[in-house]
């Protein structure tokens, strides 16, 4: 059984950006050659159709002719059960999809803050939430039922705080305001990362030897707190009778020299990551991270139409599990 994470940084149908054929040119050898039997993508935005709900048109499509077009999916949906218009989390599956849920600030809860660089002041706090949601799709295999989760954890560009940010000249008012907006997405990423280690503790709760497989873009490399948070080692609680909520990361299979999803200002970083637990490590084989072709994107005039595949590499994991 493969199962893979994939970042397809923003499928969609943007004008002026390349094409959706362009793109579906690039990313299909590539979902061919990940040859996954599950499949979590990252950053699917939803398209409107004339009469119709938002759906993944374009990923659809993209899907269409392959190996994984007709199979089970789930993806994150709007209180008013369409798809997201961007960035959308999606599980397609092989295997029967039997239960499916999502999860944001449901297990922890909004973030009281008052923004001290606002302008005008605040003078209160207020809720400060995460956008994106946990996809948690239960699939059915025969050697028992696997919890796949999915996530996307916010991104390092600041979160905004009112009147620090100048769009016309595309820079910060001040030091301090750019400084609390980074602040404040280290907040959400933190956040979403416990409401992470809390469902897994959730599922763990219900049964100790529960197969779990923790995937996607965590923005966060090995050692920052998000990662810690999700895999919760006995190293850092102390506790060996929690040893069996320990997730396993699956990346230290892969040479470290190897070891990067993503590529920013020259440096490689793992940004992408796929962690099992204890009840799946028997049937962990091998990992492999598909990095031959990402390009760094913060480079000067790495534009999308220049550089119309993704900038986040595939991350694939092997298990035995006939």
């Amino acid at each position: 059984m493969r199962v893979a994470t994939f970042n397809v940084e923003n499928l969609d149908e943007t004008e002026g950006q390349p094409t959706l054929e362009e793109r579906i040119e690039i990313i299909r050898p590539q979902l061919a050659r990940i040859d996954a039997d599950i499949l979590c993508l990252q950053e699917v935005h939803g398209q409107e159709r004339e009469g119709e709900p938002r759906q993944l048109h374009a990923l659809n499509q993209l899907l269409e002719g392959t190996k994984y077009g007709g199979w089970n999916m789930a993806y994150t949906k709007t209180s008013k059960n369409e798809a997201y218009d961007k960035r959308n989390l999606v599980v397609v599956s092989k295997y029967d999809i039997i239960e499916v849920r999502q999860v944001r600030n449901e297990l922890v809860d909004d973030i009281l803050y008052r923004r001290i660089t606002a302008k005008p002041a605040e003078a209160e706090p207020k809720e400060v939430s995460w956008e994106r949601p946990i996809l948690c799709v239960t699939i059915a295999h025969p050697l028992g039922n696997i919890h796949v989760l999915n996530v996307h954890l916010k991104s390092r560009v600041p979160s905004n705080i009112p009147g620090q940010y100048d769009r016309s000249e595309f820079a910060y008012v001040s030091v301090g305001g750019w400084a609390e907006g980074y602040f404040l997405s280290s907040m959400k990423r933190v956040g979403q990362a416990l409401e992470m280690r809390m469902l897994i503790d959730e599922l763990l709760d219900v049964d100790r030897h529960a197969k779990i497989i923790v995937c996607g873009d965590f923005n966060s490399e090995p050692g920052e707190v998000p990662v810690e948070a999700i895999i919760g080692r006995v190293e850092n609680t102390g506790n060996p009778e929690l040893g069996f909520r320990q997730m396993v990361p699956c990346s230290l299979s892969i040479p470290s020299e190897a070891r990067y999803t993503h590529i920013h200002e020259g440096q490689g970083n793992l940004l992408d990551h796929i962690m099992i637990s204890k009840a799946m490590v028997p049937f962990y084989q091998s990992s492999e991270i598909h990095n031959e072709l990402i390009h760094d994107e913060s480079i000067a005039f790495a534009t999308d139409k220049k550089f119309p595949e993704p900038d986040h590499a595939p991350f694939i994991v092997n298990f035995r599990m006939d």
